[in-house]
């Protein structure tokens, strides 16, 4: 069977000590999973109210900002830790990663899976040998040298040759040209890769032209898939959604679609969305004959976190009052720019989908006997591992015909 691929790449200060207490002791119940999880509904909010369609990993911004974790001290690390629900044992938080790294490789059996960091530190520049080592250790990053200071594009572009080959050439151009600046002094990257298909293809045959309505109430041309006849698969409802789970081959890794029922506008129908949200969902799912129809669509997103991640609750990283002495020793450093890139691709075989997130740090100076699930309106759609809970990808469908960004 042809097979499709899906490839990842990469608070507020709280007031009083028993503020801070209370906040730790709950991210330090959290799972490994939820925890990866919390950004994805935070930035989901934020990014939502933009018109179009929007897809990203929160498991590839989750990664990529523990690495920039590591390094941080004090307020700024509190921030990062509230905004990304890291818990204030650092050790926690590695073995956490650690853990979900090896349930993902279960989950994946049977298809291709992997997942990679990087780190590319000036050539020259003094970084603590403990910071340096626990990326290598800990987060398995292969520790690459730069010159950033009078080769900044060159730079640039060696980066972004390595996540291009992490995601199989599906993102590109991850940093902007003139990102890098010589005051440049160290890169974190995050990429992950997995290659699977449907449990269930749906009949290629049997696609066809269909109406889909847009959110501003425009009815366009897609292309609409569906299955010959009915299939047995989780479906579910709550309140606001129909849901349906549609299972890949080899593994635990699962879509899960969410759609607004009849009537309802995606923007209203979210806007509660949060972990617990995500559990009713879940929870609601049961087995159940179903006749699908669900669009094939093809796009990209990209997104620079800086103003996002700070009006989240962590202003000070990007400033020059961040203290990422963790890294260097000094409160020289701070986060110059932190983008991510995605893309993907539904259709009869399968997901194709990739995603990057990288982090430039440097000085500071500068019914008829069966339920139907049609999806021809905006709706959400989820890539997750069904045992664990953890989200790799979240996204939201508003225009099947957009194509890439």
């Amino acid at each position: 069977m042809k097979t499709r691929t899906i490839l990842l790449t990469a608070a507020l200060a709280l007031a009083g000590a028993g503020l801070t207490s209370a906040a730790e002791k709950k991210e330090t119940a959290l799972t490994p999973a939820a925890r990866s999880n919390a950004i994805a509904f935070k930035f989901y909010a934020k990014e939502a109210v933009k018109p179009g369609n929007q897809f990203f990993s929160p498991y590839s911004l989750h990664t990529a900002f523990a690495m920039a974790y590591e390094g941080a001290k004090g307020p700024t690390a509190r921030e990062i830790a509230a905004v990304f629900s890291f818990p204030p044992e650092q050790d926690k938080l590695r073995s956490g990663l650690g853990a979900l790294g090896k349930e993902l490789k279960q989950a994946a059996r049977g298809a291709a899976f992997s997942q990679a960091n990087s780190f590319w530190a000036q050539e020259g520049y003094r970084f603590l040998p403990a910071y340096t080592g626990l990326l290598t250790k800990h987060y398995n990053a292969e520790a690459r040298s730069a010159n950033f200071k009078t080769a900044p594009e060159v730079s640039r572009r060696a980066v972004n040759a390595w996540t291009e080959e992490r995601t199989k050439g599906k993102i590109k151009d991850l940093f902007k040209e003139g990102t890098f600046t010589p005051l440049t002094r160290l890169v974190l990257v995050n990429a992950v890769y997995f290659k699977g298909s449907w449990v269930q293809p749906f009949a290629k045959a049997m696609t066809g032209e269909a109406e889909f309505t847009k959110t501003d109430g425009q009815k366009i041309k897609v292309q609409m898939m569906t299955f010959s006849g009915t299939q047995t698969l989780q479906y579910g409802e709550t309140g606001a959604f129909q849901l349906l789970r549609l299972p890949y081959s080899g593994g635990g890794l699962s879509m899960l679609l969410a759609l607004p029922k009849d009537g309802k506008k995606l923007e209203d129908a979210a806007k509660d969305l949060d972990p617990a949200a995500l559990e009713e969902m879940r929870a609601a799912l049961a087995e159940q004959k179903v006749k699908v129809f669900l669009p094939r669509f093809t796009f990209s997103a990209g997104y620079d976190l800086n103003a996002a991640l700070a009006a989240l609750g962590m202003p000070l990283a990007f400033t020059d009052a961040a203290d990422f002495s963790g890294m260097d020793g000094t409160r020289s450093l701070y986060i110059q720019r932190a983008v991510h890139k995605a893309f993907v691709e539904v259709n009869e075989e399968g997901t194709e989908a990739a995603a990057a997130t990288g982090i430039a740090v440097g000085l500071k100076s500068a019914n008829f006997g069966f339920t139907l699930f049609r999806a021809d309106r905006p709706f959400l759609f989820f890539i997750e591992d069904s045992k664990s809970g953890l989200l790799l990808f979240m996204g939201k469908m508003e225009d099947p015909a957009a194509g890439d960004k």
